[in-house]
């Protein structure tokens, strides 16, 4: 694999690299979060690990720019904050997984590789449709009827989930799990958030496509059965 190592620390980041390299991979350092967000946008990687803290600009500040950029390389935060809200805002930012210092080399190497394989959920098809709503996943854009709506990448994330399972009921722990890559419960409103920002935009004050299914989840529906 073919990885960015985004970490400030010199210890720290010989260290990944060198085990990396041992593993037959292929390490590039970058020491701080512009020489990061440069290095991401102009090469292409299987997987970046991520600092949080970084001079120039942090982690979250490099990712966010990266999925405003459509550069879609799964990211590993690695870091010394630990809280539960730490990891909400490093995965909201952007990130796929989180891992806190100090670490075992082999978990790293396990989730970047778990990380590597998984694939993105644009693999298969590249416009997807739902009555007048219509998503383009290669120029990342979303038009109901005439007017494009502007997501930010958890939500574009987020409706395209929805979309690709129209007329099926998607359950909060799926969301979680699909959209967020959350393997455990924040203990927050994220999901609801989300899906309330998501009709705002999409719906412009009139029906509503997404669906609140009472004691199940959220469904996606082009149309409505009569009442």
């Amino acid at each position: 694999m073919k990885i960015l190592v985004v970490e400030d620390d010199e210890g720290t980041a010989g260290f990944i690299a060198a085990g990396l390299a041992a593993r037959g991979h292929e390490p590039t350092v970058a020491r701080d979060g512009r020489e990061g967000y440069e290095r991401a946008s102009a090469n292409r990687f299987d997987v970046i690990v991520l600092d949080r803290m970084l001079p120039k600009l942090d982690g979250l500040g490099v990712v966010a720019l990266m999925r405003k950029d459509g550069v879609s390389t799964p990211v590993l935060f690695l870091t010394n904050l630990s809280g539960i809200d730490d990891r909400v805002d490093g995965l909201e930012a952007g990130g796929d997984d989180y891992l806190v210092k100090p670490f075992a080399f082999e978990e790293l190497m396990a989730r970047l590789t778990a990380l590597a394989r998984r694939p993105t959920l644009g693999a298969s098809q590249t416009l997807l449709k739902a009555g007048d709503l219509e998503m383009d996943l290669v120029a990342r854009c979303v038009r109901r009827g005439r007017e494009a709506i502007d997501l930010q990448p958890r939500e574009f994330r987020l409706l395209e989930f929805l979309m690709r399972a129209e007329g099926r009921v998607v359950t909060r722990k799926m969301l979680l799990e699909q959209v967020w890559e959350y393997h455990f419960d924040p203990k927050t409103n994220i999901v609801e958030t989300h899906i309330s920002r998501l009709r705002t935009k999409i719906d412009g004050g009139g029906p509503s496509l997404i669906q609140t299914v009472r004691g199940a989840g959220y469904s996606l529906r082009a149309s409505h059965p009569a009442d």
